[in-house]
């Protein structure tokens, strides 16, 4: 079954780096996984928040570092070495792949990237619904980013996608109990 699984992997991975693969991609692709592009974007998104917000988007903004600690600490340093994945980008000869940034060293499963980009966006859309398509488009396009550039395969991104989604789902919900109980007693004070 395995086997079977990883067959259909390398196949959409084949597929989605290769066929799909065009210029407008191979331009697009590694600035959507780019990190450094990815961190100022949130800073400047969470300066914007804590500086314009009101006190409940500023609690927010600090519900949204934890799901980002957890779902980069639970993808990138503990499931990767658990899994111990080999990246595609060393498993397969390099003439074979279409391979748009540095490899990196680090395993594969599941991908950090998705699960950032899903838990960011999913946690925030939860709570500003008018923006949700443009967090989930952001947030597959990060993903998918990854296969493009060559550096996972597609169940990689899935793997990642679910796990941002289900840690910014549990920490939403904490945020909700959190607005109830503690922002709802300090407006009434104030």
């Amino acid at each position: 079954m395995l086997e079977i699984l990883q067959q259909i992997d390398s196949s959409l991975f084949f597929f989605i780096n290769g066929t799909l693969a065009n210029p407008v991609t191979d331009f697009l692709m590694p600035l959507f996984t780019n990190d450094w592009g990815l961190r100022v974007g949130y800073g400047l998104a969470m300066i914007l928040c804590l500086s314009f917000g009101n006190v409940r988007l500023r609690w927010m903004v600090l519900f949204s570092v934890i799901v980002l600690v957890l779902t980069d600490q639970i993808a990138a340093n503990f499931l990767k070495d658990l899994i111990g994945r080999i990246r595609p980008c060393h498993t397969f000869d390099a003439d074979s792949i279409n391979l748009l940034v540095h490899c990196g060293g680090g395993k594969s499963m599941p991908s950090a990237h998705a699960s950032n980009a899903f838990g960011q966006g999913i946690f925030f859309s939860i709570f500003y619904k008018q923006v949700r398509p443009y967090l989930l488009i952001y947030a597959i396009l990060v993903a998918l980013s990854r296969v493009f550039v060559g550096v996972h395969y597609p169940f990689d991104i899935l793997a990642g996608a679910l796990i941002g989604t289900l840690i910014a789902v549990v920490v939403a919900l904490l945020y909700k109990q959190f607005a109830r109980r503690v922002l709802k007693n300090d407006a009434v004070q104030n």
